[in-house]
């Protein structure tokens, strides 16, 4: 395993894009590799899920060329759970392979199309090992946890999400931002108890459990969910943004979420404004753009700001 480089590796940007089978990953990939494109970014995908076929997307790296799903679960006799795991821990011990195929793409922003096995963040600590080590090449990385909409329709499964996502949140240990994907579809899933708001802010979930407590089947299962209800509220962690991967107003507000994260906003080597700084550190509406005095550039010929690049377009 290669944890040491001779000289320092050069700073790069990027998402890992996690979350559980059929949450939108790899359509959020080729939507936000089209969408950075256009506004001029030089972006690398990086298929880091074994199983993955038939990719819509322009793949520049791709872990199936290292080891896939069907060789080890046809090899090893395994199931498919078992052997993705087995994957994801051969890839860890193999990080010397994927070092070089990334040191092939440089001043790149980086897109890694993660499997959807929900255990590997939750769990099992080979990816989480594997994002430590992209961190040690100096990757500044934010973790893009995609969450089907259609389980804001059932209270059941919000809060299930809920659990899922703040245990993934201190599994992984990268800056977090949670996406309510398919969001054009969420009409499609029924009447929401609440406006959206509620969901998006996860605000007081005892509305939630009230609802709950009206299904005959949930009753008797009041007093845990509200203790799994308390720990989500505890924490205060979990948040969410909507996304609709194919409106511009929403590719913007995700990108900007993810760009505030990971530190892409603030620039490479240049003065960071306090203002700025302090908008970000306590979640206001932070504006990218000359009133903030934070004036974005590329390493070497200039970086503009989301809404710059936009009005290229």
């Amino acid at each position: 395993m290669s944890g040491q480089t001779g000289a320092a590796s050069p700073l790069r940007f990027g998402q890992v894009v996690i979350g559980p089978p059929g949450s939108g990953k790899t359509t959020y990939c080729r939507g936000m590799q089209e969408f950075l494109t256009q506004l001029g970014r030089k972006v690398v995908v990086v298929n880091m899920d074994p199983a993955n076929e038939g990719l819509p997307y322009s793949c520049e790296v791709d872990i199936s060329a290292l080891v896939t799903l069907d060789d080890v679960m046809e090899g090893l006799k395994l199931g498919p759970n078992g052997g993705l795991l087995y994957c994801m821990e051969y890839v860890e011990a193999n990080l010397d392979w994927l070092e070089n195929k990334l040191k092939e793409h440089s001043d790149c922003y980086f897109l890694f199309d993660c499997p959807g096995q929900v255990e590997l963040y939750t769990h099992q600590s080979s990816v989480k090992n594997i994002f430590a080590q992209l961190v040690k090449w100096n990757f500044r990385l934010t973790a893009v946890h995609l969450v089907d909409s259609h389980y804001c329709a059932d209270p059941a499964k919000f809060i299930s999400v809920l659990c899922t996502s703040l245990s993934t949140m201190l599994h992984v240990e990268l800056p977090h931002v949670n996406i309510l994907s398919k969001m054009d579809l969420i009409e499609q899933y029924g009447k929401l108890a609440f406006n959206l708001d509620f969901y998006t802010e996860v605000m007081d979930l005892t509305y939630l459990l009230d609802h709950l407590a009206a299904d005959p089947f949930f009753k008797k299962f009041h007093r845990l969910n509200e203790k799994l209800a308390e720990v989500i509220q505890d924490y205060s962690l979990v948040s969410f943004v909507p996304l609709n991967v194919q409106e511009k107003e929403s590719m913007i507000q995700v990108l900007r979420t993810v760009d505030k994260a990971n530190g892409y906003c603030f620039g490479d080597g240049e003065e960071r404004n306090l203002q700025a700084m302090m908008s970000a550190a306590v979640g206001a509406d932070f504006q990218f753009d000359s009133t903030l005095g934070v004036q974005e550039r590329y390493f070497e010929t200039g970086r503009k700001t989301v809404e710059e690049e936009v009005m290229d377009l």
